[in-house]
């Protein structure tokens, strides 16, 4: 079954539940769905990989504004941000430990032969693909700079 599909179950069971926060979360999930499909030069459907990027923007985005939020000692704003993140973590794939990680990224840095602080360009490059979406960004670059520099 596709995200698109899933998603659509996941909105009538929420209306029927009555469930506010979970069907705004999936009506914000099918609106970058359906975006991604209409947008210009577009192919019309939207592949997994293209699925998954859409989730981890949106994930990211709530994360950002939770952060906000709490700053701005707004804890309602907070939890409804929090509540959405939730219902979109739940089609994401899980997320990776940071030593698995750890481990990943080791592998990639024998792969591309990469040797200090100078290789940073190549390891990231192959890492965030083969990362895609089990890790976030952020977490690979730190884990990177760590490795490189030993």
């Amino acid at each position: 079954m596709s995200l698109k599909q899933q998603v659509e179950e996941g909105i009538k069971a929420a209306m029927k539940a009555k469930n506010q926060d979970e069907l705004r979360a999936l009506r914000a999930i099918k609106s970058l769905i359906l975006l991604a499909e209409t947008e210009k030069g577009g192919k019309g459907a939207v592949g997994e990989s293209e699925e998954i990027k859409l989730l981890t923007k949106a994930a990211k985005q709530r994360k950002e504004s939770i952060e906000l939020f709490e700053q701005q000692n707004r804890q309602d704003l907070a939890d409804k941000e929090k509540r959405e993140l939730e219902v979109i973590e739940q089609f994401l794939p899980k997320q990776m430990s940071e030593e698995e990680i750890e481990v990943e990224l080791e592998n990639i840095i024998k792969e591309v032969g990469a040797s200090g602080p100078q290789d940073m360009g190549k390891v990231m490059g192959a890492a965030t693909k083969k990362l895609a979406g089990k890790a976030d960004g952020k977490v690979i670059a730190d884990k990177v700079k760590q490795l490189l520099n030993k």
